[in-house]
This record gives C-alpha cells, structure tokens and sequence, in this order.
C-alpha cells in the first residue's frame, strides 16, 4: 500500500476546497483503516466549503471532511477483535465520549463531549479514513455500494420517522432534502397510510414523487393546510416529520399537525423561531421532539434491517456521481438545486 493518498482538503479558513496528495493517516491500537470506495456530500460539506458562520465557529483547518461513506477494511489495530481485513463497513461518525451521563444512560447520540469524523477530525473524502473499531458498522455485502454510502443521513430519516407510531398514521414532511425524501420512503415501508411531501424545490418535489409520496404540496403556492384538512377529514397529520428547518417550513409543521399529534424536529434553523406556546403546543396537547442524529445503534440495526428485506428504494435521490478530483464542482451542481445526493468516487468511476 501506498504511503500517500489523495483527498479533498479544507487547507485554511477561506471559502473552496483542493484535491491534495497528503499521508495515508496513521491509526491506533483499537482503530481501524478503511479504504473509501464510496462517500457522499452533506449539506454540512457544503457549510465547510462555503465557510459560512458556522464552519467558521467549528472547523479548525486543516481538515478532509466528509462523514457519509463505504469501504473495506485494509489494516487494523493490535486490540481490534470484531472486524477483519476485507470486511465490507460504514460507520457512525459521532464519536461519542462514553463516560457523560447521557452515554452511559442510553442516550450516546446526545453525547455531551461528541466528536465527528469529518468536521472535528479528518473524514472520509479521501482514499483512506481511520475509524475507532467501536464505529464500525459491518455491512451485508448484498447492500449495494451505493446505499452503504448514505447510511448516515438515511439513519437521521429512520430515527425521525421511528421516534413514535407510524403504522397507519398520516405523515407529513416539510421539507424534501435527501433526509426528507429518506423519510417517505420509510415512512412507507413501516406502514405509513398517506405521506404528505411540503416543498417549495420543484426538483425535489418531483423525486418526491419517484419516492410515492401519495401528495405533493408547493407550499409558495399551495394552501397546505387546506390541503391537508382535506385529505384527513379536517383533522390535520397525525405525525409531521420537519426537515427544513425554515421559520416557514416550521410554522407549517404546527398548523397541519392534529390535536395530539406528534412534531418531530429535524432541520436545523438559522435564527430563532417564534411561536404562540399557548395555541401551538399546550392546547393542542402536541409531543415535540427534538431529532439529532441516529440512535447508538438501534437506528443502524432497523436501516439495516429494512435494507435488507427490499424494503427501501432510495435510487430516486441518489442524483449525482462524480470522482472526487471533481469535488468543486459537485459543490457547485449542489448549490443549483437540482443536485439531491452526490456520490463520489475516490479512485474514479471505476
């Protein structure tokens, strides 16, 4: 094996991004190296090469980012037990500390002292990537290299969705990003009955579609909350699943949720949002839940298991693939919107 290798760097804090020969990382006694054959773009990604005002309050270049991808493993720790050379893997990139109250109750994906690969240490947009064995997720080599390339954001959609009942409950999802567009398709595969996709992207709007949500609203245009009222019976979505993370997405949320129904939190804001607590929650008896990331590591048993039974067609969403000497411009195509996931190759389309 080679002593170098290419990868995407983030060199200095300013905008863009550069293909470099760099070290193939070294790695520790309970690591693992895994040569990358698939990773995928982020909207995070994006956020570090456009340097916008969150990169510049949490990235420390130089870094390689990138936290969705597959790959094999090729060399490994002397205390590493559970993996092996030529093992077919993903991994958790959320390095959790273990020992805060939260990861030592269950809840690690809200590790107090949590890590990312690919924003707080160097990621997966590279030939190579070092992950701690405890990360590791062995994957069925049935999966396709594709799926097993966006298994992070696919466990956001199945943690959101899976947060409370489904089976035969309305769902509406404002906003129609890959998470957004995963969320129909689980939605539907854990027994959904009608799923409501809320986008103002015409291009994703129409892979909403390929996804069979059952409506799909234009809400810069369309009266949604009309539109729901009506496809329920007037009583609004059992269970909204907000993805954008827009002041309007999120107002939409709260005015097509049924009394008792569930909001679950996923996209991310900018600002703070305003809300009437009174009318909004309290005397409409909602759950809100705040989503962020995947369960450790219930979420990776249940997308593994629907990926296995056939469940799950995400093809639709997967828009781009592209070598990663061409990573600057699969940022620019994402940036268009008309570009969902891209994957990249980092030794070409081969």
């Amino acid at each position: 094996m080679s002593h170098t290798m290419l990868a995407v760097v983030k060199p200095e804090p300013a905008p863009g991004a550069e293909i470099r020969e760099v070290k193939v990382p070294g790695f520790g006694r309970t690591d693992a190296l895994v040569k990358v054959k698939v990773a995928s773009i982020c909207g995070t990604d994006l956020h570090i090469y456009e340097w916008d005002r969150w990169a510049q309050s949490r990235i420390h270049p130089p870094l390689i980012p990138g936290h969705e991808f597959c790959g094999e493993v090729v060399a490994f720790g002397d205390e590493v037990t559970s993996v092996k050379e030529g093992d077919f893997v993903s991994a958790e990139m959320h390095v959790a500390c273990g020992k805060c109250l939260q990861c030592r109750t269950g809840e690690a994906h809200i590790c107090q002292n949590v890590k990312i690969i690919g924003v707080d240490a160097d990621g997966a947009f590279a030939e190579y990537v070092v992950i701690p064995e405890s990360n590791i997720w062995k994957l069925d080599p049935a999966i396709p290299h594709e799926y097993a390339s966006i298994l992070d954001p696919l466990g956001n959609a199945v943690h959101s969705v899976l947060a409370g009942d489904i089976v035969a409950k309305t769902v509406a999802i404002t906003g129609c990003g890959p998470i957004g567009l995963f969320s129909i398709a689980v939605a539907r595969a854990a027994g959904a009955a009608q799923v409501f996709a809320i986008e103002v992207n015409e291009h994703r709007r129409r892979i909403s579609q390929e996804m069979k949500a059952d409506v799909t609203i234009d809400p810069s245009t369309e009266d949604v909350r009309a539109i729901v009222a009506e496809r329920t019976g007037g009583l609004g979505a059992d269970v909204v699943l907000e993805m954008a993370g827009h002041p309007d997405a999120i107002r939409i949320a709260f005015d097509v949720v049924r009394r008792g129904g569930r909001i679950s939190l996923l996209g991310l804001t900018n600002k703070p949002v305003s809300l009437n607590f009174s009318e909004d929650i309290i005397f409409k008896g909602l759950t809100i839940q705040g989503i962020n990331g995947r369960r450790m590591y219930q979420t990776w048993y249940q997308m593994t298991a629907l990926l296995k039974a056939g469940k799950l067609d995400l093809h639709p969403v997967i828009t781009d693939r592209i070598a990663m000497k061409d990573f600057s411009k699969g940022m620019e195509r994402l940036k268009t919107g008309e570009a969902s996931k891209i994957l990249i190759y980092p030794n070409g389309m081969n």
